[in-house]
């Protein structure tokens, strides 16, 4: 979540008008995230996300991931449910956006993870690959493994000035991700960003999924990958296996992963490292001047890349 689009008073009365969600009460930015702008927006009515859509959202693909919010929402897991406005539409245009108004969900993220955190998250994250099977679009991960060498191709020019031969070797490791992934493991609705300020945790338990904005047709077990990248490394970038354990564990309790997925969990950890490294360092090179947002190093996902290429199989991650 960030704020690249400020939005008049004018303009979000405007808006506001075509909705059914009560008088405006109040309004202010959220400045965390990287992709959208968002705000918080408290009516009469209730509390609610403002969110218009930015660089990397193509609008062709917003249907598909509101689509995919409500039914999810239906299947009982807990995620952002988009408002429709009068007229049946739950996206609208607002300061030169599209925009969208979804519920708010109660919760917080949390700044630390612990071990305990872990195992709800990997429950969670089953649970919403089987709530999602009933959903029958599919979209193509556009930041999916064919995407990541013309990524990098855009940053090379200037990698190096992040990190002397970074250049160099991320085309090395990436030729070898690429050689090496799998194709013909099962395939699924994906959250593709579950990093944990997008799982708000209420009294110990997981109160919702948030930012469905990457979801995607692609492996479960990539998601998975990205949930090892994102939960289980502390803060001196040493893997906890006891987190990944957890997390592993509380995800097959629904949904086993067969023998092919769990071979294949040190290729998937690699490229999703990679997807995030190359994300973040074009991010890290382009973020406009003035944004209301801190660009994230990407550096942090080049020393979680290394451990994943020096894992030998699945028992690196406690399987």
């Amino acid at each position: 979540m960030a704020v690249y689009t400020e939005v008049t008073d004018e303009a979000l009365m405007e808006f506001l008008a075509r909705y059914e969600i009560g008088t405006l009460l109040a309004f202010r930015g959220i400045a965390e995230g990287v992709e959208n702008s968002n705000y918080a927006l408290k009516t009469t009515g209730g509390d609610f996300i403002l969110t218009l859509y930015e660089k990397r959202v193509n609008p062709e693909d917003l249907p598909w991931f509101l689509g995919l919010m409500e039914h999810l929402a239906a299947q009982g897991l807990s995620c952002p449910l988009p408002v429709r406005a009068r007229d049946g539409q739950n996206l609208n245009p607002l300061a030169g956006k599209i925009a969208a108004i979804t519920t708010f969900l109660p919760g917080v993220w949390p700044r630390r993870i612990l071990v305990e955190h872990c195992e709800p998250l990997g429950a969670a994250l089953a649970k919403l690959h089987l709530a999602g099977q009933g959903f029958a679009p599919t979209r193509r991960n556009g930041l999916g493994p064919d995407s990541w060498e013309p990524l990098l191709q855009k940053c090379l020019p200037q990698a190096d000035s992040v990190q002397a031969g970074l250049g160099g070797e991320l085309s090395a490791w990436l030729a070898g991700i690429t050689a090496a992934w799998p194709r013909d493991l099962p395939v699924g609705h994906i959250h593709a960003d579950l990093f944990p300020d997008n799982v708000f945790f209420l009294n110990g338990e997981i109160s919702g999924l948030i930012d469905f904005y990457f979801a995607c047709t692609d492996l479960y077990a990539y998601d998975v990958a990205v949930c090892l990248n994102a939960w289980c490394f502390e803060r001196d970038f040493s893997f906890n296996i006891t987190k990944s354990r957890a997390l592993l564990r509380g995800y097959m309790a629904h949904r086993a992963l067969s023998g092919a997925e769990q071979a294949a969990l040190p290729v998937l950890a690699q490229g999703a490292a990679m997807r995030f490294l190359l994300t973040r360092l074009y991010d890290w090179l382009n973020t406009p001047e003035g944004a209301m947002v801190t660009p994230k190093d990407p550096l942090d996902y080049y020393r979680r890349l290394r451990f994943h290429l020096a894992a030998r199989d699945a028992s690196a991650y406690g399987l």
